[in-house]
């Protein structure tokens, strides 16, 4: 595992445990003050990004191009990724049992839900292309391995941290 994982994991672990003072704590620990869902993901993207440019070999040629490239494919995923939730939030407000049911707005909620990820997949597949361009075909490769191995870290990242921040609880029997 590279050098940057423990120290990632540190600043995430760190910002995690963060409450403020003399106030209950309330939602998950990364909800807390602090530091933001959204900081902890921009601090992660710039760990990718640093990885990307060893584990890619990416030359110096390469760099400024990638780098503008990658960033966008990050967002696109991002904005389409929120705006999906966004919609999945409002259908879970139409549909709560007991309160009366509008086929009407639920349809259109699940139109739009249908149009976000057939305009994510396209911008998606957009962005791959931006990037490809950059890379040669063995790069290409890596970076698709690259990303698999990047998501799945920080899966293990924030489930190390959401564990490390658990209230303790008391398990021995009297």
């Amino acid at each position: 595992m590279s050098r940057l994982v423990p120290f990632v994991f540190a600043i995430i672990s760190t910002a995690a445990s963060q409450a403020p003072p003399q106030q209950p704590s309330t939602g998950s620990p990364l909800e807390q003050p602090g530091v933001t869902p959204a900081e902890i993901q921009r601090m992660f993207d710039a760990y990718a990004l640093l990885q990307a440019q060893e584990q890619l070999k990416i030359t110096d040629e390469q760099y400024s191009q990638f780098l503008s490239r990658f960033k966008a494919l990050q967002d696109v995923r991002r904005k389409g990724l929120q705006e999906r939730m966004r919609i999945l939030q409002e259908l879970r407000k139409l549909t709560v049992d007991g309160q009366p049911v509008d086929e009407t707005q639920i349809r259109d909620r699940l139109r739009a839900l249908e149009e976000v990820d057939a305009r994510l997949t396209t911008d998606v597949r957009r962005a791959y292309d931006a990037v490809d361009q950059v890379l040669d075909v063995r790069q290409q490769a890596r970076f698709r391995l690259f990303e698999e191995q990047m998501e799945r870290r920080k899966i293990e990242l924030l489930t190390r941290a959401r564990l490390a921040n658990r209230p303790k609880t008391n398990q021995k029997t009297q």
